[in-house]
């Protein structure tokens, strides 16, 4: 009769493709079950966003399928997930497991754009996401969910995110009449706002928090980076090479920080015509990968132009919401899933890193 060694041994031959590690000591197998012949047990995912969950689900089941022994099989399949930051580091936003700062070496590459539609992407999947605005002199978020009238409000003192296609939403932009005030503030009081909305915001229990930095490598970047420990930093460009190259920037500043850079995303990567399915890279082509390869970090998806994501972003109607379906809205879903993969990833590492701290020797005390 089949024991529950021989399931662990059979299961321990699945590997997750990103994390490079067997299931069983990722600990991915929950609840095991097997009472004379029948197994049941739970695959707990790292991510409903993850690329490779459906090969992970039928590896798992290829692998089950090769006891004979067993008479019936029942598997639940879930996902938590990791955490890619020290939450123990930071009990102002202890309730958000992976925050990812957007960022971009210059303005007009789309970057809030690419913020929001990734947002709404990974919250498609299941994940509980929340987008933090965090550009105070030029706020767009609300612009683009159709939320000009919308607004906070303050209990316990604690700012409440307002709600919007199942994002958790904070932006300057609820406090203030946009179309007809200029933010004018100098650097302190812009980090104190920031800081706020961070800190002093009921997040309540996030996946992932998507932080829309505004351009360049200025205060607010800097004061994310160093108030609270964040998962990584998202770069978003174009492909021509005054953007990369202004890119490149804004990874620099990141490393020098020691903030974890997840990867690259190519925003008006191409134009797919729309009666000979061809790509025409009007921007030019690889100033994405360019970066990649210049650091070594992953390229994560190019979002092809489209007339669509524009007007949407003026009508407040995103295109991950309007027209799921086309080529932009499935660039983002792609780019959403490769994003939480390195997110998981870096939560990997930094469970490592902790397992080994907490394996070191204590040091003797010297007289």
């Amino acid at each position: 009769m089949v024991g529950i060694d021989q399931v662990l041994e059979k299961l321990s031959t699945v590997i997750d493709p990103d994390l490079k590690k067997d299931i069983v000591s990722m600990g991915m197998i929950k609840d095991l079950e097997l009472n004379d012949g029948n197994l049941k047990f739970t695959l707990e995912l790292t991510t409903p966003a993850c690329p490779f969950n459906v090969e992970i689900e039928d590896d798992v089941r290829k692998a089950i399928g090769e006891i004979s022994e067993l008479k019936n099989f029942d598997m639940k399949v879930t996902a938590k997930v990791m955490e890619g930051r020290s939450l123990e580091a930071d009990t102002g936003m202890a309730s958000v497991k992976n925050i990812i700062g957007v960022a971009s070496g210059k303005g007009g590459v789309g970057k809030s754009t690419v913020s929001l539609n990734l947002a709404l992407a990974l919250a498609q999947t299941g994940a509980k996401v929340g987008l933090l605005d965090a550009d105070i002199y030029g706020p767009s978020i609300p612009l683009m969910l159709g939320m000009k009238d919308g607004f906070m409000e303050v209990e316990d003192n604690k700012l409440q995110p307002a709600d919007s296609h199942g994002l958790k939403v904070v932006s300057f932009g609820f406090f203030a009449d946009q179309s007809n005030q200029a933010a004018i503030y100098r650097g302190p009081i812009i980090s104190g706002i920031l800081k706020q909305f961070l800190v002093d915001t009921n997040w309540s229990d996030l996946d992932y928090l998507i932080v829309d930095l505004p351009p360049g490598t200025g205060d607010i970047p800097l004061t994310l980076a160093q108030t609270i420990p964040i998962t990584g930093i998202l770069v978003v460009t174009t492909p021509q090479d005054v953007a990369s190259n202004v890119a490149v920037k804004a990874v620099s500043m990141f490393e020098k920080l020691n903030v974890p850079i997840i990867g690259v995303v190519e925003n008006m990567s191409h134009f797919i015509c729309p009666n000979c399915n061809e790509k025409h890279y009007i921007f030019g082509e690889g100033g994405a990968k360019k970066i990649s390869e210049q650091f070594n970090m992953p390229f994560l998806g190019e979002i092809p132009l489209n007339s669509g994501i524009m007007a949407g972003s003026d009508l407040g109607k995103p295109i991950m919401i309007t027209n799921p379906d086309s080529p932009s809205a499935v660039a983002f879903r792609k780019s959403a899933k490769n994003i939480a993969a390195q997110c998981s990833i870096l939560a990997a590492k930094l469970q490592d890193e902790m397992a080994a701290e907490s394996s070191e020797p204590t040091p003797e005390p010297t007289n």
